[in-house]
């Protein structure tokens, strides 16, 4: 296969993302900007953040700046947060990495997978993952192998619409046979000079997206922001989760969580409360 070379990623920051101290200054730590993953940090994988978790980030939001980013699309991250929490509860809400972003509920910008492709680019890729994931042996697959969200492609082999205990049955699967891990690698071979980006995420997907669009994309959006701290919690921070690149930034104070629970262990140490 000869790739096409891919246009290099959009580097520019929305114009009414300028945001200042100055709109934070209700709080204690008007210059400290703290941001969560949300699958798997603040609540369990496809689950519902808990009451507590979410008393326990509007205490923090007393003190600093509160913002989530995740590579799913806002709907999942309303099913997850509660519509409400997603929309005013955080400061800053980033959805599929930051390619969709929100200030304090508006929108602040917007960029498009198919706008950096170009949908004959697209549907080489599209039909080199169906025939990848027919040939799985997997114990069982169910819908939704390919869902096209506003910056990225999300991939799964099993199908988004397995059941819970059948995603922790992959998952473990997964980690014993290192499913998506063979693919990725697949992928990189395959699309070589497309300018894509691989990121293992959750239990069951994989994140496909321009490259440099990954977790730290939505950092742009706060670069003028006067932040001298900017916090991130993630629980999948090793090379190859979707959380390693902002983890590893060097702008960025990273911690490695295990769950929500340790996620609410340590905001109440680092932040007293």
């Amino acid at each position: 296969m000869t790739p096409e070379v891919a246009s290099p990623a959009p580097t520019h920051t929305p114009k009414s993302a300028k945001t200042s101290n100055a709109d934070w200054v209700d709080r204690e730590r008007p210059d400290t900007l703290v941001l969560f993953d949300v699958d798997g940090t603040l609540s369990p994988s496809r689950k519902c953040a808990s009451p507590e978790m979410l008393q326990l980030l509007r205490n923090l939001k007393k003190k600093v700046v509160i913002g989530y980013v995740g590579g799913s699309d806002l709907a999942k991250q309303m099913e997850q947060l509660g519509e409400d929490a997603a929309k005013t509860l955080f400061d800053f809400s980033f959805s599929e990495n930051g390619a969709t972003a929100f200030k304090k509920g508006e929108l602040i910008g917007q960029e498009s997978l198919l706008g950096f492709m170009g949908e004959e680019r697209y549907q080489k890729l599209i039909n080199w993952t169906l025939r990848y994931i027919a040939d799985l042996d997997l114990p069982v697959k169910r819908g939704t192998f390919v869902e096209l969200r506003n910056g990225m492609v999300n991939i799964s082999p099993i199908g988004r619409n397995c059941s819970y205990a059948e995603r922790l049955d992959f998952s473990k699967l997964d980690d014993e046979k290192k499913i998506r891990e063979t693919m990725v690698e697949a992928y990189r071979k395959e699309f070589a000079g497309y300018g894509l980006q691989y990121s293992i995420g959750g239990q069951i997907s994989i994140d496909v997206f321009p490259q440099g669009w990954d977790k730290t994309y939505c950092l742009r959006h706060i670069a003028s922001g006067g932040f001298k701290e900017i916090h991130f919690f993630g629980d999948k921070t090793e090379k190859g989760g979707n959380d390693y690149e902002i983890f590893n930034h060097p702008s960025v104070v990273g911690h490695a969580v295990k769950n929500p629970e340790d996620t609410a262990e340590q905001i109440r140490k680092l932040f007293s409360l």
